[in-house]
């Protein structure tokens, strides 16, 4: 008998090819009635290849072996529920980092130089003889603060340090095989940091750690990089700030509650705005969807698997 497994969304055309050519896969987001659907065929599921499963799935799915997520984050999983029911939880590291880690640069100099307002400031006509842009800055001698410095922070630490830029971090924990300078407190490393990049994990945790506070101490020439999760910044302060001048910029390609986004945010022209495009590679995402179905590979084998987080 083949195993049957479930999606709850779209995944990557290559990793759906991968998934159908192993197993029997079940769209609960293309059918009529997914409520019904799973009470009559719940029972049969035994994984679970996609993001975003909470309690509530998993007692329709009551013989569940394992959700293998799509993506390095899991804070959308309820990894305590799934811990009580015995499920095992898996993501997607390492293979995202360096495409992460390249998004992060491009947006910090897209926002130390206006890229995207100097590409606007060409096509509206702007650029006329005697007119001219302000002058900006460059990252080139600033300090970097690191909220986070897992796999993909020391990538972005690696990648600022050959843009000449000092790097320093703060973390639950030191880490003493790390040559750069650890802050155990967030505001003490936000006030002595030109820029504060976030890529620390979601979760309760880690909601609003980059409170008012952090972003006051920042200041107004500071500048804020999120390539994390929006829930990590009190987003209303961030945005307060950045209006008045007690910020001096953002570039962020996460937010609070996305898809959604503040439209006052529209009207700064301190802010880069990225659609959550932090992996959004053709061969990251390729790589991504390959480990998933790896590790459900690995399951059903009998093997260990490959980055199993519960």
């Amino acid at each position: 008998m083949t195993i049957e497994i479930l999606q709850t969304g779209k995944l990557l055309a290559s990793c759906e090819a991968a998934l159908a050519q192993r197993y029997t896969v079940h769209k609960l987001h293309e059918q009529a009635d997914p409520k019904a659907w799973l009470a009559e065929n719940g029972a049969r599921i035994r994984a679970h290849a996609g993001s975003g499963v909470q309690a509530d799935l998993m007692d329709a799915l009551p013989n569940l072996e394992i959700i293998a997520s799509f993506g390095v984050g899991y804070d959308n999983i309820d990894t305590k529920a799934a811990k009580a029911r015995n499920i095992r939880v898996t993501n997607t590291p390492d293979v995202l980092n360096d495409a992460v880690a390249e998004l992060t640069i491009g947006l910090m100099i897209a926002l130390a130089r206006r890229i995207p307002q100097a590409d606007q400031y060409v096509r509206q006509g702007k650029w006329q003889p005697g007119a001219s842009m302000p002058l900006f800055s460059e990252l080139t001698g600033k300090t970097l603060g690191i909220l986070g410095l897992g796999r993909i922070g020391k990538e972005i630490a690696s990648r600022a340090q050959a843009m000449k830029m000092r790097v320093v971090y703060h973390g639950r924990h030191r880490q003493l095989s790390e040559p750069h300078i650890y802050y155990d407190n967030l505001v003490d490393m936000a006030r002595d940091s030109d820029w504060l990049v976030i890529i620390a994990p979601g979760g309760k945790g880690t909601e609003r750690i980059v409170s008012r506070e952090v972003l006051t101490a920042l200041g107004p020439k500071g500048m804020l990089v999120n390539v994390a999760r929006g829930t990590l910044v009190d987003e209303p302060a961030m945005l307060e700030l950045l209006q008045n001048g007690g910020l001096g910029g953002a570039a962020l390609d996460v937010f609070e509650n996305e898809p959604s986004v503040p439209q006052a945010f529209f009207a700064l022209d301190n802010v880069v705005l990225s659609p959550h495009q932090g992996s959004a590679t053709v061969q990251t995402r390729d790589a991504m969807g390959a480990m998933l179905v790896a590790n459900l590979d690995a399951h059903f084998a009998g093997e260990p698997l490959l980055s199993q987080v519960v």
